[in-house]
C-alpha cells in the first residue's frame, strides 16, 4: 500500500471526471479522424465535459476525443489495455536514465517497469516490499524486503511507493554517483544534505508519459516482449465506484482495480 500524498495539480477541483486509463470501441468517428467505427482503443482521458474538471477525464461511458489521442489496439487484451499508461509511465522514468536497479514497491507500476527492466536491461532488478503480502507475481527479478537485502553500490534506484520518508535511507544504498528516480506522488520531500553530498547523489523525477512513450510500449506488448497478465486484480461494475475505490487504496491485494462501464444505465 502506497503511503503517499497527492500533492495540489492543476486541474484538481470539484466535480471532477479523473482518469486517464480507459478502453473501449469507437462508436462514432469523423472522417478525418484517422479511425474506425467499432476500433477497439486506449483512451488516454479527454477533455469533452461541461462543466467539470477533467484531470484527464477518461472515467466516463461516453468519451470524445481526437483520433491522435486514442490508440487502437487488439481486442484481445481486454482490461488489460488499460495498463498501457502505467506502462508508458514506466518507460519514461527508465528512458531518462539508466535502466533500475533497485525498485522500491510492488504494486502495479513497479511490476511493469521491473518487468521493463527485465526486458531493455542486462541485470535484473531488486524490488523492495515492504507487504510480504505483495511478494508473489515476480518475473524473472527478485523481491524482497529491505532488510533481506545488504547491498549499498545500487547506481540507480527508483521508487514508486510514494513514501517521501525513504529518500534518506535510497540515498544511503547509493553508488558513488548513483541516481534516485522518484516515480510516485509526494507531498514534501526532505533529505540530510551530508551524506548525499558524500556520495554525489542525484536526483531525478520522472513525470507523466508521452504519445511515444505510449507508443514503444503498445509495441512491446504487440510483440509478445512485455506481458500485461497477472496486473488485473480486480474488476468491478461502476455502480460499485465507491467501494471498489475503497478497496483499491487499502487493500494490499488489490494490485490492479478496473471499472466496467459496459451495463451503465
Amino acid at each position: 500500500i502506497s503511503k503517499s500524498r497527492m500533492p495540489a495539480f492543476p486541474g484538481m477541483g470539484y466535480p471532477l471526471v479523473p482518469g486517464y486509463e480507459s478502453v473501449g470501441r469507437i462508436v462514432e468517428c469523423g472522417a478525418s479522424s484517422g479511425r474506425n467505427v467499432g476500433d477497439y482503443v486506449f483512451v488516454g482521458g479527454s477533455r469533452s465535459f461541461a462543466d467539470a474538471r477533467a484531470l484527464f477525464g477518461g472515467a466516463a461511458q461516453l468519451l470524445i476525443a481526437s483520433g491522435q489521442r486514442v490508440v487502437p489496439i487488439d481486442a484481445s487484451f481486454g482490461e488489460r489495455g488499460v495498463l498501457l499508461a502505467l506502462a508508458a509511465t514506466a518507460l519514461h522514468a527508465i528512458d531518462g536514465g539508466a535502466i533500475p536497479q533497485l525498485i522500491i514497491g510492488h504494486g502495479v507500476l513497479g511490476r511493469l517497469l521491473a518487468r521493463l527492466a527485465v526486458l531493455l536491461g542486462n541485470e535484473p532488478p531488486v524490488v523492495w516490499e515492504i507487504n510480504t503480502g505483495r511478494h508473489s507475481g515476480a518475473r524473472g527479478y527478485r523481491v524482497c524486503t529491505p532488510d533481506d537485502d545488504t547491498r549499498r553500490d545500487y547506481a540507480s534506484i527508483y521508487d514508486v511507493s510514494g513514501d517521501a520518508s525513504l529518500l534518506d535511507t535510497l540515498i544511503s544504498r547509493l553508488a558513488p554517483g548513483g541516481e534516485v528516480v522518484l516515480a510516485g506522488f509526494y507531498d514534501v520531500l526532505s533529505f540530510q544534505f551530508a551524506p548525499a553530498f558524500q556520495r554525489e547523489a542525484r536526483l531525478r523525477i520522472a513525470a507523466q508519459w508521452l504519445p511515444g512513450d505510449l507508443a514503444a510500449v503498445s509495441k512491446y506488448v504487440s510483440q509478445g516482449k512485455l506481458v500485461l497478465d497477472d496486473l488485473v486484480s480486480h474488476i468491478q461494475p461502476v455502480a460499485a465506484a465507491p467501494s471498489a475505490y475503497r478497496q483499491a487504496f487499502t487493500d494490499a491485494a488489490c494490485i490492479k482495480m478496473v471499472l466496467d462501464w459496459r451495463n451503465c444505465s
